[in-house]
């Protein structure tokens, strides 16, 4: 299974274009330090890629990636990227379905039912984008796994990668809000599976509450990449722009008797942090917080990172 790590940072990116927060000018004075939104692109066969979430970073995500840009066999509006995945509907990770629109043959997008609704109805995307291209909606099931890939060609038998969803919160985004029923599908975590090899990866920028579901997932996956938006409970609001902590606002923190990391250093497989907000001090690469996390063998993950199990 090959995986390519597109963005690390939580909504906002870092820097984040109206903060000047310690993490944010560290971001600009130190341009090595700068995260996209959090996405990943997984190897699906062939020349076929499928993006987990569409950010507002995504043309830049593909552009800095050779094997996601056109051009493959001579076509020059040919591209590997056959799909999106969502995870929740979050402006941060489908806003980039609109850049989308120059898609020859259509935008496929894998989402469970609340999320595909949100984006139709309260975004309107398939409205905004019908007279640029077709949206192909599959849905993202979940105690079950579908071929991440039906589309034409070698691969389209779905013989790669499979793919489902663990539902982890019935957090909705703010445009979202009162439609729908309350449903933990409304955020879910991925979970990436090989057949041929029996590799699995779990996938979850987000996550509220740490379920027996979830437990179940991270304990037989060989790789867990997982939300590290805050590094404790008080973050946000030592930071001073919510009055709201980290587990408040969706996110169970890193450290503290909360937190995941306690948790996550337990388990037998690869551990990644991602989705790391603006204010978390592992924005800068110096930070003790590192040293915390590889004395229980857990990693942050990086821009442009590659993962191959």
């Amino acid at each position: 299974m090959l995986l390519q790590v597109l963005g690390t940072a939580a909504g906002g990116g870092l820097p984040q274009w109206n903060c000047a927060c310690p993490g944010c000018a560290g971001a600009r004075a130190h341009p090595e330090r700068r995260r996209r939104h959090a996405a990943l692109a997984v190897h699906a066969g062939e020349d076929r890629w499928y993006l987990v979430n569409a950010t507002p970073d995504i043309g830049d995500q593909i552009e800095a990636v050779p094997a996601l840009r056109p051009g493959a066999l001579g076509d020059t509006r040919r591209t590997p990227v056959a799909g999106v995945v969502l995870t929740d509907a979050e402006l941060d990770h489908t806003l980039g379905l609109a850049r989308l629109r120059e898609a020859r043959d259509g935008v496929e997008v894998l989402a469970t039912a609340p999320v595909r609704d949100a984006v139709r109805e309260g975004l309107r995307l398939d409205t905004l984008l019908e007279p640029y291209t077709r949206v192909r909606w599959r849905e993202l099931p979940q105690g079950r796994a579908v071929p991440l890939d039906g589309g034409p060609g070698i691969h389209g038998d779905g013989s790669g990668i499979h793919v489902g969803a663990v539902p982890i919160s019935d957090k909705r985004p703010r445009y979202a809000a009162g439609t729908g029923p309350d449903t933990g599908t409304w955020s879910v975590a991925l979970r990436l599976t090989e057949p041929a090899t029996g590799r699995t990866v779990l996938y979850a920028p987000s996550l509220a509450v740490w379920s027996d579901a979830f437990d179940e997932a991270a304990r037989t996956a060989d790789c867990v990449i997982v939300d590290g938006t805050f590094w404790d409970e008080d973050e946000p609001v030592r930071a001073g722009f919510t009055a709201r902590t980290a587990t408040a606002m969706g996110h169970l923190p890193i450290a503290g008797p909360t937190g995941t990391a306690h948790r996550l250093a337990r388990l037998p497989g690869r551990v990644l942090y991602t989705h790391l907000n603006n204010t978390n001090p592992l924005g800068a690469p110096d930070a003790e917080q590192y040293k915390v996390l590889a004395e229980r063998g857990l990693e942050v993950a990086a821009d442009g990172m590659v993962i191959e199990l």
